[in-house]
């Protein structure tokens, strides 16, 4: 396990706290995958939410000296993805967490108890 991954993780979490995400979750993927370390998944409520969720988890990140490298669905808010390297967020809306299921996706790795 990697330190700076999991000092990311905490960090992120944190900051989805800070703004009231619902149901997060953290998946270890990296014995089955090299895309990341890490998945952290969180909900929203409204798109409002879920980019104030996503903006406060760049920011709380950036602070620490982690800078996103790829933002994707911000506009639409209802499935954001920000991709840190060893760190990836998901932050989704109710409709498309409960679409995309990535808990069950990534079934194969190891969930990380919070």
């Amino acid at each position: 396990m990697n330190d700076v991954s999991m000092n990311m993780v905490r960090l992120a979490i944190e900051a989805l706290e800070d703004k009231k995400a619902e149901d997060i979750k953290v998946i270890d993927i990296s014995e089955v995958s090299v895309i990341a370390d890490y998945f952290v998944i969180a909900g929203g409520s409204n798109p409002s939410q879920i980019q104030a969720l996503s903006t406060n988890v760049e920011e709380k990140l950036g602070r620490a000296g982690y800078f996103v490298k790829q933002v994707e669905g911000y506009d639409t808010a209802n499935w954001i993805l920000q991709d840190y390297g060893d760190i990836i967020v998901h932050i989704f809306d109710k409709e498309n967490r409960l679409l995309y299921d990535l808990e069950r996706i990534w079934r194969d790795g190891k969930q990380i108890d919070l």
